[in-house]
């Protein structure tokens, strides 16, 4: 497999899947404003929609968009239980959280990186994400992770997303639940070793 990314973006939740389930898969970097490949090549001819993440099977084929991909992760390695069973109840409670993070929270925080948003637009999507964080806190108050049996791909990409906070979204001193969150998180060895990976190579 191959993961199309770009440090710092939301392509860090596959990469975190991907350490946690201790999956082998080559990293190809993206330069997101000039839509380039590390080494040479465009980005669209791979991803028309010019965004990662993109993961790029081994059979050739093209699987886009975050969810999905994750989705797609958990189920080569299902003995590790980073996704419940297709078809149970739990699965769609999985898929709920994920489309909840992807629409109220991943695209609120657009217009939060956009140089052309006015302050009162900011100040606005601010006050959005905080509702949003406000419901989020309500179930990590009571446990750990977003689904009651542990760790799942959906709490990688919160992750990642709440990473964004602080310096483009809400600070997260006044949610201590979302506080706790990100701690427990960062102590989970797949997630630090994508971490890691994902530094040096914004350094790179």
């Amino acid at each position: 497999m191959k993961l199309y990314f770009s440090p710092g973006s939301c392509s860090l939740s596959p990469r975190i899947v991907l350490s946690e389930l201790g999956l082998p898969a080559d990293m190809v970097k993206v330069n997101l404003q000039t839509k380039a490949l590390d080494g040479g090549g465009d980005f669209r001819a791979i991803n028309p929609k010019g965004y990662v993440p993109v993961l790029q099977l081994d059979d050739g084929s093209i699987l886009t968009e975050g969810p999905a991909i994750v989705q797609y992760l958990a189920d080569r390695k299902p003995e590790a239980k980073l996704a419940p069973a297709n078809g149970t109840m739990e699965r769609y409670r999985l898929q709920e959280w994920l489309n909840f993070i992807s629409t109220e929270l991943h695209k609120q925080f657009s217009p939060l990186f956009n140089p052309a948003s006015t302050d009162a637009v900011k100040e606005a999507q601010k006050q959005r994400l905080g509702e949003r964080f406000n419901l989020i806190s309500q179930t990590l108050a009571k446990q750990d992770y977003l689904l009651p049996s542990g760790f799942s791909v959906a709490d990688a990409y919160l992750y990642t997303v709440l990473t964004w906070a602080g310096t483009t979204g809400p600070a997260l001193t006044s949610w201590p639940a979302l506080q706790a969150f990100m701690t427990r998180m960062q102590a989970r060895p797949g997630v630090a070793a994508a971490l890691a990976a994902d530094r040096d190579a914004k350094k790179g």
